[in-house]
Parts: structure tokens; C-alpha cells; sequence
């Protein structure tokens, strides 16, 4: 159980981020209101708040948000940009989660 809930955390916590950094990039690059920035920043300061819920080391926690963070933006590429992820694309993903699931999964004493 606290492995899903870990991995759910952490999908929602890239949510968060993608969200933030989406909404900035419409601004920025496609001509979008200004107004885009403030749920942008909420969306970011969500982020940051939803990576100390975590109760493990901040560097561990961040090394594997990572590999999450590689899977869920690969499943907004494919949802939110209308790309199809190629099996290259999926095997990284997948890579990815593998190495978060070894950081934070597996045995923390030497």
C-alpha cells in the first residue's frame, strides 16, 4: 500500500509541475493571456508543496520524482500535445519507473 501510494504522490506531483510549466509556456510562446500566470504559480507552489509531503530524504525523493516525472510527461505528450508516444518514448518511460522503483523501493541499510 505505501508503494501505490508513493507512486500516486508522485504522478500527481508531476501533474502539478507540468500543469505550472504548460500554462507558462502558453504564455510565453503562444500569445495567452497573462492571467495564465497565476494558476501557474498555485500549480508550482502545489508542486513544491506536494514533494515534502514525502517522508524520506529530499535528494532520494527527488531522484526518483524524476523517473515519474519522465513517465507522466511522456503520458501528457501523448494526451494534452496529441502525440503518440513511439516504443522508444514507452521503454524510457518505463525505464524511468523502473529506477524510481529501485530508489525508493528497495532496501535503505548497507
Amino acid at each position: 500500500m505505501f508503494e501505490l501510494k508513493t507512486i500516486a504522490l508522485f504522478a500527481i506531483t508531476a501533474i502539478a509541475e507540468i500543469v505550472g510549466c504548460y500554462l507558462s509556456y502558453l504564455w510565453l510562446k503562444q500569445d495567452k493571456s497573462i492571467l495564465l500566470l497565476i494558476p501557474a504559480a498555485i500549480s508550482l507552489s502545489l508542486f513544491a508543496w506536494l514533494l515534502s509531503l514525502h517522508p524520506t530524504a529530499t535528494g532520494r525523493v527527488y531522484a526518483a520524482y524524476g523517473g515519474v516525472y519522465i513517465f507522466v510527461s511522456i503520458l501528457w505528450l501523448w494526451g494534452v500535445d496529441g502525440v503518440k508516444p513511439t516504443w522508444w518514448d514507452l521503454a524510457g518511460g518505463l525505464m524511468a519507473l523502473i529506477g524510481m522503483a529501485i530508489i525508493m523501493f528497495g532496501p535503505k541499510h548497507v
